[in-house]
């Protein structure tokens, strides 16, 4: 685990493997970033014309190495680019991503010091926290094989600064770690996380971290009347789970509850995913990871707010007693529902865990999952779609993913789509409705499970939750942990009177 920490030394006197600057185009050239001077000093104000002569050309994602001049206490000094030059202060998302770049690139070294512009407490957390999840690597099945990420990254600021720089660092910390949690579950092979595995690892948090968590087993299931989890979970050898984690403060003026999908394999069950579908479906419980982290996250935060996560667990697999297109289950709450499709399996599951969340009078419920491939269709592979029965609400959620570096949508839950399920002859409800608009079509399967008068939001981060690309920024191969940084600043938000 790489560590983060604060000094207020210069640039030039820091014992460190590597240096970080960062580097911008200007309208003449190549343009060297606040932060960089005392380097540049050190170069004898020759720093910009190496590092042109080397191709560097402060293009977003460079990172471009040079040896360390003499009165440098670094080895090593790595440019990295900021795109365009603004004309007032850079952007929060682009320090992030420069971090991140020179974490990836620096994974190896020992210590590293990032002089990146960090003016502002915004600006110090932003090269923090995307140096921490630039940082990240899963190796947990490679051995030797597996590169070890940067031990320690250490912001440079100015005493003036540092005590802000300091707090802004802790909070990178807290968020970056669970983030880091997430993607870790995310990553982690199917045969190791299942629903009981998952649950137990909540359980070993909430000791951790003074979290109340509670889970109902396959007994607990039945014996409450969760129909969709347990119709989910039918098919497989590994009984599904309802975990509740509860964070709260007591000064807490307002409750959120967080839903999660958490279907820890998704084959697609008797509607069998095709050949090529199947690979990545393990990230298929990134929701819940999500919400587990939120949780701890806002704990670690001592935020002023209750955070309640109900993590919705379940295996998707065809078997003999695999639940078939055509059965009807008796969801949590009593409505009843078609099953057209089991590969439509998440919608239950939340279903569920939404009706239990909704008993507890929270102000608001927002779900969180890799719900539909339409999603994907209609917004690519790294924005979510932000759905919910309060616009207010979905414009705040909009606002504040922007806001923390996480593209998002908001996208409508027209009433006619409705109807295509609600057409059922025998339950309802059914599962599917129409093809066209199938992610809006979910939001509003989902929307007849909220009981009355609560506000409600829907995230499907069903494009962004697994990067099957090269990594970018901080943003690494495999799980991302999306939609962490807009659900603990939202509790931010919320706990400030927001």
């Amino acid at each position: 685990m790489t560590a983060l920490s604060v000094s207020t030394s210069s640039a030039a006197s820091l014992r460190a493997d590597a240096l970080v600057i960062g580097v911008a185009k200007g309208p003449k050239g190549l343009l060297l970033a606040p932060g960089s001077e005392a380097v540049a000093e050190a170069f004898e104000g020759k720093l910009a014309e190496v590092l042109a002569t080397l191709g560097a050309t402060g293009a977003e994602g460079e990172a471009v190495k040079v040896p360390a001049a003499p009165g440098l206490k670094a080895a090593l000094v790595l440019a990295v680019g900021l795109g365009e030059a603004p004309e007032a202060g850079y952007a929060d998302e682009t320090l992030r991503r420069a971090a991140g770049v020179a974490a990836r690139t620096l994974s190896g070294t020992k210590k590293a010091a990032l002089a990146l512009p960090a003016e502002s407490a915004e600006q110090a957390e932003a090269v923090a926290l995307g140096g921490l999840l630039g940082s990240y690597g899963y190796t947990a099945y490679k051995g030797e094989s597996g590169k070890a990420p940067v031990g320690e990254l250490v912001l440079l600021t100015d005493r003036k600064g540092s005590k802000d720089a300091k707090a802004a660092t802790e909070r990178a910390t807290a968020i970056g770690e669970e983030i880091n949690r997430a993607r870790d579950l995310v990553n982690a092979a199917p045969n190791d996380l299942n629903p009981k595995s998952f649950a137990a690892i909540a359980v070993a948090a909430g000791k951790e971290h003074g979290l109340k968590v509670e889970v109902l087993d396959e007994k607990a299931l039945a014996k409450g009347g969760f129909g969709g989890i347990l119709g989910v979970g039918n098919g497989s050898d590994n009984p599904p789970r309802l975990v509740k984690v509860a964070y709260t403060h007591p000064k807490a003026k307002q409750t959120i509850a967080l839903v999660g999908k958490g279907i820890t394999y998704d084959s697609g069950g008797i509607s069998l995913k095709p050949a090529g579908h199947n690979e990545t479906m393990k990230c298929d419980m990134a929701g819940a990871a999500a919400v587990f982290a939120s949780v701890v996250a806002a704990k670690r935060l001592g935020l002023a707010v209750n955070v309640t996560g109900w993590l919705a667990l379940a295996e998707n697999m065809p078997s003999g007693t695999a639940t078939r297109p055509g059965d009807v289950l008796k969801m949590y709450g009593g409505k009843t529902v078609e099953v057209l499709n089991t590969d439509a399996e998440g919608r239950l599951v939340l279903a569920d865990a939404i009706v239990r969340a909704g008993e507890e009078n929270p102000d608001v419920i927002i779900d969180v999952a890799t719900l539909t491939g339409a999603m994907v269709l209609a917004l690519g592979n790294r924005i979510f779609g932000v759905m919910s029965n309060n616009d207010e609400l979905r414009t705040r959620l909009h606002t504040t993913a922007e806001a923390t570096g996480e593209p998002a949508w908001p996208m409508p839950l027209p009433a006619d789509l409705i109807k295509g399920m609600t057409d059922s002859t025998i339950a309802d409800i059914a599962n599917m409705g129409d093809r066209m608009g199938g992610g809006l079509v979910a939001g509003l399967f989902l929307k007849e499970f909220v009981s009355e008068g609560t506000d409600w939001a829907h995230l499907d981060i069903a494009g962004p939750a697994f990067h099957e690309g090269a990594p970018f920024g901080y943003t690494p191969k495999g799980g991302t942990g999306t939609a962490i940084r807009t659900l603990v600043r939202f509790a931010e938000e919320t706990a400030a009177g927001k």
